[in-house]
């Protein structure tokens, strides 16, 4: 309890100003309104416009600024109220992997009213926190490691366990894989062209995409090296002749 009450303290402290800025939106704006419809009145009049059409015009300028500053004002608080969310429960920290709003990347900094991150093409994208709060948030570092899911398929006239052992050697070669949880390596599927295998190994989430490209390349060679096809998807065609001569 004591450390939520001194997270809020240093929230208050450090975003006080942000807060009060918000609120001033609605204040500050709402008198621009007021002295907006003045001057329509001023010109209207001025220039002898009916007065119902002066009223009318004024009026309705000052209502749509007035809903404008509202949305600005509540979307700056959602926000703010967001980001007081992420802070105090703090689903992620800077420097996890995340998946949020849309967006894949690392967290690489976590401010009052939005979230930056970095994609893996080293783009920056900002998310406004109130996003991020209404969506499912995957924090993919949070546990350490990660499963790298991949298949592999051979042919129906391959050797199984022949395919099988060439996997688990090059997996047992890769220091990056973790021997706990132990790596997965079955036959999934009869399909249509090929025995599929499931190939499931555990890595540190920094390694994940290396031992991806790795094992995906090394696991070809070695079924070429040894005899082991991976088949292309084919189709039988069967064409049968009608109406031919006797």
């Amino acid at each position: 309890m004591e450390d939520i009450v001194d997270k809020i303290y240093q929230l208050l402290t450090v975003y006080g100003l942000k807060v009060l800025a918000a609120l001033a939106i609605f204040i500050v704006g709402r008198w621009v309104a007021q002295g907006v419809r003045k001057l329509v009145e001023r010109l209207m009049t001025k220039n002898k416009v009916d007065p119902t059409l002066v009223s009318f015009t004024s009026s309705l300028a000052y209502i749509g600024l007035l809903a404008f500053i509202i949305i600005a004002a509540q979307g700056s608080l959602s926000n703010f109220a967001a980001g007081f969310l992420l802070i105090i429960f703090r689903p992620f920290k800077v420097g996890d992997l995340i998946e949020a709003a849309g967006v894949f990347g690392v967290v690489e900094v976590i401010q009052i009213f939005t979230t930056q991150l970095k994609t893996a093409d080293n783009k920056t994208v900002i998310v406004p926190n109130a996003k991020l709060t209404d969506d499912n948030i995957v924090n993919w570092t949070v546990k350490g490691t990660r499963r790298v899911d991949m298949v592999f398929g051979i042919g129906y006239g391959d050797d199984i366990d022949k395919a099988r052992a060439l996997m688990v050697d090059i997996i047992a070669q890769d220091s990056r894989i973790l021997k706990d949880p132990a790596p997965q390596i079955s036959v999934s599927e009869l399909a249509d062209s090929s025995v599929n295998f499931v190939v499931r190994p555990w890595v540190k989430v920094e390694d994940y995409w290396g031992v991806y490209f790795d094992l995906t390349e090394k696991i070809k060679k070695a079924f070429d090296a040894n005899g082991v096809s991976i088949p292309f998807p084919q189709r039988d065609v069967h064409m049968y002749q009608h109406g031919a001569e006797a």
